[in-house]
């Protein structure tokens, strides 16, 4: 007779699989319409996720109901070690997310944001000119200033200062506050001619649609904000996540402990 923890392991791992079938097909899907960085870089762990899903998945259902032991051995050593990182990843999700906050502007509806108030460890990933290049073409293709534009253009100096922008838009698509440039629209600053500048931003921005604060580091300073409050919200979901693998594989041990004695009854 088939065992409840034989059956459950089989049911979890079948939704997995029927799980896994969805998130291949999109990353296959993608990896045929890329056109930009920022797509070709999210194929790669989409496909990878459908495919590690599908594998741990099949030797879950393979080894519970079909009684193979030495898969769903293995199955128990991959959930183990998929614990083991999750748990890890949601402890440095907090450290590294620990510092780093908007400053709150005088007269302002928006925060301005500084690289240096990041921890080291992502500022050091921003700061990488490969990996810099990769995300300002994911924010770029992404119309990430043009959209901002849109919606602001038809503002006032005193409306634009006025408005609650996010992160991303108060560090790449605008100078900041401390250059003193001149407000044409939300995207166009006149800048005072011979000045010289403290912040490198100031130098850094430019009218150009194509660079604006691409290369500032108050837009590096933007994306490890979302970065931190995204992060934050994950390791949240891998605490819930973790409790629930957890119980998955302590009922995948029971179906193994199991599985060697219907073994060793047929000796």
């Amino acid at each position: 007779m088939v065992r409840l923890s034989n059956n459950l392991i089989g049911i979890l791992n079948f939704l997995t699989l029927l799980l896994s079938i969805p998130i291949l097909v999109t990353g296959v899907w993608l990896s045929k319409q890329a056109n930009t960085d920022c797509e070709r870089w999210l194929e790669r762990p989409v496909i990878a996720l459908g495919v590690f899903l599908l594998l741990v998945s099949l030797a879950g259902l393979i080894g519970a109901c079909c009684r193979v032991t030495w898969l769903l051995w293995l199955y128990l050593l991959v959930m183990f070690v998929l614990i083991v990182l999750v748990f890890a990843f949601t402890i440095f999700a907090f450290v590294v997310t620990n510092k780093g906050a908007g400053q709150v502007v005088s007269g302002k509806g928006y925060k301005e944001y500084k690289l240096g108030d990041y921890s080291n460890w992502l500022q050091k990933r921003v700061n990488n000119t490969k990996t810099w290049n990769k995300i300002k073409s994911c924010l770029q293709s992404g119309k990430l200033c043009s959209d901002f534009k849109s919606r602001f253009l038809n503002d006032t100096l005193q409306q634009f200062y006025s408005e609650k922008l996010t992160a991303l838009q108060s560090g790449c698509c605008k100078p900041s506050d401390a250059c003193n440039f001149t407000y044409q629209s939300p995207t166009e600053w006149n800048k005072p001619q011979n000045a010289t500048y403290t912040d490198p931003d100031c130098d850094a921005w430019n009218n150009d649609p194509s660079v604006l604060c691409f290369n500032c580091n108050s837009c590096k300073a933007g994306l490890l904000q979302n970065i931190k409050t995204d992060w934050k919200t994950v390791a949240v979901v891998n605490i819930i996540f973790l409790i629930i693998l957890i119980i998955v594989y302590s009922i995948g041990c029971c179906a193994f402990r199991n599985n060697r004695r219907d073994n060793w009854k047929s000796y």
